[in-house]
């Protein structure tokens, strides 16, 4: 089945991203970080067979590792530039969509995804991982909220009407979608991550970088004229601090149960 056109988007997106998302991607090292920091795993069971959702480069592939030397770990991306800088830290790697994962039900253990769901339907997200994981199977999960890049939102909001984010999930919208799934235990921990620039088009050009630029209906399409664009900057400038200038991230990590 061919992917819609939004999908194909930020699949090339990310594509374009591949060579450039480590050097990039501070906030989501940082949040993967987290994500397993704030893991608690019922003990002594351990996981045997981890899939990471949405693996990227391989970068919670080589965290998981570490924690869990023995187990046999499955990653999962749609990028195939992504997927190709994953393989070596992985026991399987796989093209597939999130939402429809080629594996049996009842396959893993820990069903695992940092900074991915927000680009996806996250009803069939989770509906996926429930068929996926065995019995009392785990799932830990970061996401970005509605939060995220709130002073982008800001600054844009007196240049035009488009949309320049994504719609991201509430708190709430997260534990519903959870619940639909047939997951229980789920615990929820909300964080803010700011990051600071020099200038904006530093910002603009990391954000690129890691292939998060918006995509899909509402987005502007062609180049800001060189108007908007100063006046743009001059709303941003507004809320620049003694670090620079902030782009904040409304991270949601998210643990629940089968």
């Amino acid at each position: 089945m061919h992917p819609s056109p939004i999908k194909q988007r930020i699949r090339e997106s990310f594509d374009r991203a591949a060579a450039t998302y480590d050097a990039a991607a501070v906030v989501q090292r940082r949040v993967c970080d987290r994500l397993l920091a704030e893991f608690k795993q019922p003990s002594p069971a351990t996981p045997r067979r981890i899939l990471d959702a949405g693996c990227g480069t391989g970068y919670a592939a080589r965290l998981l590792r570490r924690r869990w030397p023995e187990a046999h770990l499955t990653g999962v991306d749609f990028a195939p530039a992504m997927l190709a800088r994953a393989r070596h830290d992985t026991d399987l790697c796989c093209a597939a969509d999130i939402e429809a994962l080629p594996f049996a039900d009842r396959r893993f253990d820990l069903w695992w995804s940092s900074l991915t769901i927000q680009w996806c339907d996250t009803a069939k997200v989770f509906a996926e991982a429930a068929r996926v994981l065995e019995p009392a199977g785990r799932l830990a999960v970061s996401t970005l909220g509605p939060d995220t890049f709130s002073e982008l939102r800001a600054a844009f909001a007196g240049v035009d009407r488009h949309r320049h984010t994504l719609p991201f999930d509430t708190a709430e919208a997260l534990v519903a979608a959870l619940t639909q799934a047939g997951f229980d235990r789920v615990t929820l921990r909300r964080e803010q991550h700011i990051v600071y620039y020099p200038d904006l088009i530093t910002l603009l050009r990391a954000v690129k970088a890691i292939g998060a630029h918006n995509v899909g209906a509402g987005a502007r399409r062609g180049m800001m004229g060189r108007a908007a664009w100063q006046k743009l900057e001059a709303a941003y400038e507004q809320q620049r601090q003694a670090a620079g200038l902030p782009a904040s991230y409304d991270v949601i990590l998210g643990y629940a149960s089968k």
